[in-house]
Protein backbone atom coordinates (compact mmCIF):
# COMPACT_ATOMS: atom_id res chain seq x y z
CA UNK A 1 0.00 0.00 0.00
CA UNK A 2 0.96 3.02 -0.67
CA UNK A 3 0.29 6.65 1.34
CA UNK A 4 -1.00 9.90 -0.65
CA UNK A 5 -0.49 13.11 1.35
CA UNK A 6 -1.97 16.35 0.69
CA UNK A 7 -0.72 19.08 2.67
CA UNK A 8 -3.03 21.50 3.12
CA UNK A 9 -5.39 21.35 -0.25
CA UNK A 10 -7.75 24.06 -0.75
CA UNK A 11 -10.29 22.34 -3.84
CA UNK A 12 -12.83 20.33 -3.00
CA UNK A 13 -12.83 18.56 -6.43
CA UNK A 14 -9.83 17.84 -5.92
CA UNK A 15 -9.50 15.91 -3.32
CA UNK A 16 -12.81 14.18 -4.15
CA UNK A 17 -11.07 13.19 -7.23
CA UNK A 18 -8.22 11.74 -5.08
CA UNK A 19 -10.39 9.89 -2.71
CA UNK A 20 -11.45 7.96 -5.80
CA UNK A 21 -8.40 7.10 -7.32
CA UNK A 22 -7.25 6.05 -3.49
CA UNK A 23 -10.01 3.74 -3.84
CA UNK A 24 -9.20 2.47 -7.03
CA UNK A 25 -5.53 2.12 -6.27
CA UNK A 26 -5.77 0.35 -2.73
CA UNK A 27 -3.73 3.87 -1.39
CA UNK A 28 -4.44 5.36 1.72
CA UNK A 29 -5.68 9.22 2.21
CA UNK A 30 -3.91 11.60 4.96
CA UNK A 31 -4.97 15.08 4.76
CA UNK A 32 -2.97 17.76 6.88
CA UNK A 33 -4.96 20.85 7.74
CA UNK A 34 -6.27 23.44 7.20
CA UNK A 35 -9.05 22.50 4.37
CA UNK A 36 -9.62 24.95 2.14
CA UNK A 37 -13.20 23.81 1.89
CA UNK A 38 -15.37 22.12 4.03
CA UNK A 39 -15.29 18.25 4.26
CA UNK A 40 -18.87 17.74 4.01
CA UNK A 41 -19.01 20.12 0.71
CA UNK A 42 -21.10 18.96 -2.01
CA UNK A 43 -18.22 19.16 -5.05
CA UNK A 44 -16.10 16.91 -2.35
CA UNK A 45 -18.46 14.51 -2.71
CA UNK A 46 -19.75 14.69 -5.93
CA UNK A 47 -16.32 14.19 -7.33
CA UNK A 48 -15.60 11.24 -4.80
CA UNK A 49 -18.51 9.78 -5.62
CA UNK A 50 -19.86 6.80 -3.41
CA UNK A 51 -15.77 6.15 -2.99
CA UNK A 52 -16.18 7.02 0.12
CA UNK A 53 -16.66 4.30 2.13
CA UNK A 54 -13.70 2.41 -0.13
CA UNK A 55 -10.96 5.11 0.99
CA UNK A 56 -8.87 4.82 4.20
CA UNK A 57 -8.86 8.93 4.89
CA UNK A 58 -7.60 10.45 7.76
CA UNK A 59 -7.19 14.39 8.88
CA UNK A 60 -4.44 15.84 10.53
CA UNK A 61 -4.38 19.11 12.44
CA UNK A 62 -0.81 19.65 11.11
CA UNK A 63 2.17 18.09 9.24
CA UNK A 64 3.92 17.64 12.63
CA UNK A 65 0.73 15.67 13.96
CA UNK A 66 0.85 13.56 10.77
CA UNK A 67 4.82 12.84 11.01
CA UNK A 68 4.23 11.88 14.92
CA UNK A 69 1.13 9.42 14.17
CA UNK A 70 3.25 7.88 11.05
CA UNK A 71 6.54 7.12 13.03
CA UNK A 72 4.47 6.12 16.06
CA UNK A 73 2.76 3.43 13.40
CA UNK A 74 5.75 2.08 11.22
CA UNK A 75 8.64 0.03 12.65
CA UNK A 76 10.42 0.97 9.54
CA UNK A 77 11.76 4.04 8.22
CA UNK A 78 9.73 6.27 6.22
CA UNK A 79 10.05 6.82 3.15
CA UNK A 80 8.35 10.00 1.72
CA UNK A 81 8.56 11.90 -1.13
CA UNK A 82 7.71 15.58 -1.49
CA UNK A 83 6.49 15.39 -4.66
CA UNK A 84 6.67 19.33 -5.66
CA UNK A 85 7.72 21.02 -9.31
CA UNK A 86 10.88 22.10 -7.36
CA UNK A 87 12.21 18.23 -7.39
CA UNK A 88 15.32 17.30 -8.13
CA UNK A 89 14.44 14.23 -10.54
CA UNK A 90 11.50 12.83 -12.44
CA UNK A 91 9.18 10.80 -10.53
CA UNK A 92 9.84 7.77 -12.95
CA UNK A 93 13.72 7.71 -12.00
CA UNK A 94 12.37 6.75 -8.34
CA UNK A 95 12.65 3.35 -7.62
CA UNK A 96 9.29 2.80 -4.96
CA UNK A 97 8.19 0.20 -2.77
CA UNK A 98 5.02 -0.60 -1.00
CA UNK A 99 4.54 1.80 1.86
CA UNK A 100 6.04 4.40 0.58
CA UNK A 101 4.70 8.00 1.07
CA UNK A 102 3.98 10.61 -1.58
CA UNK A 103 3.23 14.02 0.04
CA UNK A 104 1.89 16.75 -2.32
CA UNK A 105 1.60 20.37 -1.34
CA UNK A 106 -1.68 22.64 -2.02
CA UNK A 107 -2.77 23.64 -5.63
CA UNK A 108 -2.07 27.61 -4.98
CA UNK A 109 1.12 26.94 -2.69
CA UNK A 110 2.30 23.94 -3.00
CA UNK A 111 4.69 22.65 -0.52
CA UNK A 112 6.43 25.27 2.40
CA UNK A 113 9.84 25.60 1.71
CA UNK A 114 10.69 24.97 5.07
CA UNK A 115 9.03 20.79 4.27
CA UNK A 116 10.16 20.89 1.16
CA UNK A 117 13.71 21.75 1.97
CA UNK A 118 13.90 18.65 4.81
CA UNK A 119 14.13 16.22 2.18
CA UNK A 120 17.35 14.62 -0.02
CA UNK A 121 17.41 15.73 -3.88
CA UNK A 122 16.51 12.10 -3.98
CA UNK A 123 13.48 12.05 -2.27
CA UNK A 124 12.34 15.60 -3.93
CA UNK A 125 10.34 14.52 -6.60
CA UNK A 126 8.57 16.29 -9.96
CA UNK A 127 6.53 14.81 -12.81
CA UNK A 128 7.82 16.37 -16.11
CA UNK A 129 6.19 18.74 -17.96
CA UNK A 130 6.99 21.83 -20.79
CA UNK A 131 9.86 24.14 -19.39
CA UNK A 132 7.11 27.41 -19.67
CA UNK A 133 4.46 25.70 -17.66
CA UNK A 134 3.77 26.29 -14.10
CA UNK A 135 2.37 23.22 -12.52
CA UNK A 136 -0.31 20.35 -13.78
CA UNK A 137 -3.43 19.63 -11.62
CA UNK A 138 -2.77 18.14 -8.20
CA UNK A 139 -5.04 15.20 -8.61
CA UNK A 140 -3.02 14.54 -12.41
CA UNK A 141 0.13 14.99 -10.52
CA UNK A 142 -1.05 12.19 -7.64
CA UNK A 143 -2.38 10.01 -10.70
CA UNK A 144 0.69 10.13 -12.56
CA UNK A 145 2.95 9.10 -9.46
CA UNK A 146 0.63 6.45 -8.13
CA UNK A 147 0.03 4.78 -11.50
CA UNK A 148 4.12 4.74 -11.79
CA UNK A 149 4.92 3.52 -7.96
CA UNK A 150 2.10 0.99 -8.55
CA UNK A 151 3.22 0.20 -12.44
CA UNK A 152 7.07 -0.68 -10.21
CA UNK A 153 5.23 -2.79 -8.73
CA UNK A 154 3.94 -4.87 -10.97
CA UNK A 155 0.49 -3.89 -10.80
CA UNK A 156 -0.31 -6.82 -8.12
CA UNK A 157 -2.40 -7.44 -5.33
CA UNK A 158 -3.19 -3.75 -4.65
CA UNK A 159 -0.58 -1.26 -3.77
Amino acid sequence: MFHIVLHEPQIAPNTGNIIRLAANTGCTLHLIEPLGFDFEEKNLRRAGLDYHDLTNVTRYPSYQAFLDNMQASNAGELRIFACTTKGSRPHSDATYQAGDIFLFGSETRGLPDEIRNAFSPEHRIRVPMMPDCRSLNLANSVSIICYEAWRQLGFHGGI
